[in-house]
């Protein structure tokens, strides 16, 4: 077997790790379920749950591809036996190319907002251009799409060390450095500050079951929990790296770029009287008006949209990486073949979605959201029960043993599942009536 590329320093991996999770689920869906649940009650429901089921399944994900040293199929494998394993990873890998077919689109409309922004300019006038000229446009946004596809190929091809982690080095500081700098203009705008401040005041008493299984939801999908990413990226992690620590880092840092990015987006949103609650359309119709109001939008707007640009490539070459690296731990397929079949996958499956941008939404329910949690569930029951106490504790733990960790074992083992399976359930249209019969 050919010796294991592994990230070259815990920097290096934390960096590529946070440039798995920030991406659409941060910028684009964060501030609008903040919206739609509860303000600020979610978001400090939302850090509750990122330290109590985040950090655990995080951990759980990467014991499981570092014990493997596989990707998604090799690890389940292990786990659950080769026959039904070897199905589950096979399933969670093909979820992961699907979803990734769409998210690559909607990459590419990310891509062309950013053109449009900095040659046109947002304006009242052009908007209609922009949506149906630009972003409805499947001649446009395909080519486009099945371009990033390639890049995102070229970069994985080039391996771990010299592909994925430089890029990350570059795009995450990047990003971070732009998001700051839009903080400080959207609280320097007139009234930014005290309506913030007006919009930080909880009201847990409005907060409803629906609410907080939903602030659950987020963490899991911000993460980007499911079973794939952050197994193969595991699969990656050095054997004296510190998998608590790296976790916490990992989380941390994702948490903080949704909170940087709902720092931009609120007060400037609550400044111009846009609403915070428009659910998907709050990046290609809700941010278009928020640069038209704001002083120097033009040029705000093009970085925001070229940040976010960039940090959602990485979660889709995260994505490329689940597929490409799945299919080599099999075995069956040399490299070059591995990468021509999910090309031409991902190609056929871009064209169809960018002439049928209807289907997004839909699919992102199943393959997406839905596929996620279950993927997450799975993992934290593959290490728990599949892979055993004793691999949890050398991975995690090391040589030590103590009463503290023998309560996080027992953590992940039952209480991570259950709210996981809860929040699958309650999502689902018999978990919301029976939601709405009790009152909640």
């Amino acid at each position: 077997m050919a010796k294991r590329d592994l990230f070259s320093s815990r920097t290096a991996a934390v960096l590529t790790m946070i440039g798995v999770s920030v991406g659409l689920g941060n910028v684009w869906r964060f501030p609008y379920m903040m919206g739609s649940h509860g303000g600020s009650a979610f978001l400090f429901i939302y850090l509750l749950f990122v330290v109590l089921f985040g950090i655990p399944a995080v951990m759980a994900e990467w014991a499981l591809g570092r014990s493997t040293r596989s990707g998604p199929i090799g690890a389940f494998a292990v786990a659950f036996g080769k026959r039904w394993g070897s199905l589950v990873g096979i399933v969670l890998t093909t979820t992961v190319l699907i979803a990734n077919s769409y998210y690559l689109v909607v990459v590419a409309m990310v891509v062309y907002s950013v053109w449009f922004s900095a040659v046109h300019g947002f304006d009242q006038n052009n908007l209609s251009a922009f949506a149906s000229d630009g972003l409805g446009n499947g001649w446009l946004i395909a080519p486009l799409a099945i371009g990033l596809l390639g890049l995102g190929l070229a970069i994985a091809a080039r391996g771990v060390r010299h592909g994925i982690q430089q890029v990350s080095r570059l795009f995450v500081p990047f990003f971070g450095l732009v998001v700051l700098y839009m903080i400080f203009h959207a609280l320097t705008l007139p009234g930014a500050a005290a309506r913030f401040a007006d919009f930080l005041q909880p009201d847990f008493t409005a907060l409803t079951a629906t609410n907080v299984f939903a602030a659950l939801g987020q963490a899991i999908f911000s993460l980007s929990l499911g079973g794939t990413f952050f197994v193969i990226y595991g699969s990656y992690l050095r054997a004296n790296e510190s998998i608590p620590s790296t976790a916490m880092l990992t989380a941390l840092g994702d948490a903080g770029a949704a909170l940087c990015a709902a720092l931009f987006l609120v007060p400037a949103m609550l400044v111009f009287q846009l609403e915070l609650d428009q659910g998907p359309g709050l990046v290609f119709e809700t941010l278009p008006q928020l640069f038209i109001h704001m002083p120097g939008g033009r040029i705000v707007g093009t970085l925001f949209l070229l940040a976010f640009a960039l940090m959602a490539f990485l979660s889709s070459l995260a994505a490329l990486q689940v597929g490409v690296g799945g299919l080599t731990d099999l075995g069956r397929l040399k490299p070059p073949q591995v990468f021509l079949f999910v090309g031409a996958m991902e190609a056929v499956l871009i064209l169809v979605t960018s002439f049928h941008q209807e289907w997004i939404g839909p699919m992102d329910l199943v393959f997406g959201s839905g596929m996620q949690c279950l993927g997450c569930l799975l993992a934290c029951l593959a290490v728990g029960w599949g892979l055993g106490k004793a691999i949890m504790r050398d991975q995690w733990f090391g040589e030590t043993r103590n009463w503290i960790h023998q309560a996080i074992i027992f953590w992940l083992r039952w209480i991570v599942p259950a709210g996981i399976l809860a929040v699958l359930i309650l999502a689902s249209d018999p978990g919301r009536a029976l939601l709405e019969v009790l009152g909640f």
